[in-house]
């Protein structure tokens, strides 16, 4: 019997930890292998799939736009690409929408127009700060700006002229910005860090320091955004105005897409020529793109979402109660939730796989939550469930 994890092994370059199942099909909250066996899965493609598998709509719109034109260029103009940028915009605080197709590329183009708008006060105001603990991407830009000598070590020297603050540390922030500082990198919610939520203390100061000394707060929203936090953005809770935000991950609503939103003031920073992307702004995933944003904005879903979260955190404060030595904290907001549990992360998410609820672990000792965010009902009873039957388990 053909054996694609064996295959996949052979074949492809592994650069990943593959879990050993032969995955056939997916459908709303659940994955098949080839095996018969059907998993609940709480990955959510790593918070892209937010609707889950086989969403009809999806299918819809993949099937009706392909049968139009897939692919163009950038040369022409495209009604997809122009009707999900109209919609960003009406929802957010950017007047212009740059389409890539990766939170990666996102976060490349936001470093050259940082850079660039440094480079009209000064030659040397290029510096650029991230947070430690931080992630923002693996190729060479946005990986100089992950904070995480895992990820770094073996590929220095990086991007010069990058430095950084330690998350939620004002002081430490202020001693390290200065004139010659043209932008802030910050996540709202650090999702590879562990689950750690920005403070409005620490985001009023960097709003401060932004109009000190004059740089641009860049938020990342690649894996918060897109309603997993219960806004279109997590930054929206905060009562502030970014310069810049990335977005990507669900954006496409499970079809490669990123973007990078601009405010107003820096929409002529970048000039034709000075960056592009051959397939960014692809009209299929734009297509897609458009019925994400607009379900994530209607009332209706909203307050589905809203009821499901709070649900789900109801249940998790009991479990902290009952199993006060196995949960130690309960951190996130709306469906992307970390449940610190110490050494025993990785003995939880090894019984889930027995009772085929699939968990992922992030900072070694933090079981990480990124539902579909169409979860059904029944499906988070089924998997609150299982996860008291995991921790009685480990308990006894």
């Amino acid at each position: 019997m053909r054996s694609l994890y064996r295959e996949d092994k052979e074949y492809v370059l592994n650069v990943y930890n593959r879990i050993n199942l032969d995955i056939v099909k997916g459908e709303g909250s659940y994955l098949y292998t080839s095996d018969g066996d059907k998993y609940l899965d709480m990955y959510s493609g790593i918070a892209v799939n937010l609707f889950g598998h086989k969403h009809e709509e999806v299918i819809t719109r993949i099937i009706e736009q392909s049968q139009k034109y897939i692919h163009l260029s950038n040369y022409f103009a495209s009604e997809p690409v122009v009707n999900l940028a109209k919609l960003l915009v009406e929802n957010s605080f950017a007047s212009k929408v740059f389409f890539a197709n990766s939170g990666t590329e996102a976060n490349e183009a936001a470093i050259k127009l940082a850079r660039k708008f440094g480079k009209r006060f000064s030659e040397d105001k290029y510096q650029i700060l991230s947070a430690h603990n931080s992630f923002h991407g693996r190729t060479c830009g946005a990986l100089s700006l992950t904070c995480q000598s895992k990820y770094q070590d073996d590929f220095r020297p990086l991007l010069p002229g990058v430095d950084y603050f330690n998350f939620n540390d004002i002081a430490d922030l202020e001693s390290k910005v200065s004139d010659k500082t043209c932008a802030v990198f910050v996540e709202i919610i650090q999702g590879e860090g562990g689950i750690w939520e920005v403070s409005q203390e620490f985001i009023g100061a960097l709003v401060q320091l932004s109009k000190k000394h004059n740089f641009l707060i860049i938020v990342d929203e690649i894996q918060t955004g897109m309603g997993r936090t219960g806004d279109l953005f997590a930054f929206e809770k905060f009562n502030f105005t970014p310069h810049i935000v990335t977005s990507a991950k669900a954006l496409g609503g499970g079809i490669p897409l990123g973007a990078m939103l601009v405010a107003e003031e820096l929409e002529d920073v970048l000039q034709p020529g000075d960056h592009g992307s051959t397939f960014g702004g692809n009209p299929l995933a734009c297509s897609v793109g458009e019925f994400a944003v607009r379900e994530i904005v209607s009332e209706e879903f909203c307050n589905e979402m809203k009821e499901k979260i709070s649900y789900l955190f109801a249940e998790f404060n009991k479990f902290k109660t009952k199993y006060p030595d196995i949960i130690k904290e309960i951190r996130g907001r709306g469906f992307i939730i970390g449940i610190e549990v110490g050494k025993y992360a990785n003995r939880i998410k090894e019984i889930a796989f027995e009772k085929k609820l699939l968990l992922n672990v992030t900072n070694t000792t933090v079981v990480r939550l990124l539902p579909a965010l169409n979860i059904k009902m029944s499906e988070l009873e089924e998997f609150t469930r299982l996860f008291d039957e995991i921790l009685n388990d480990i308990r006894e």
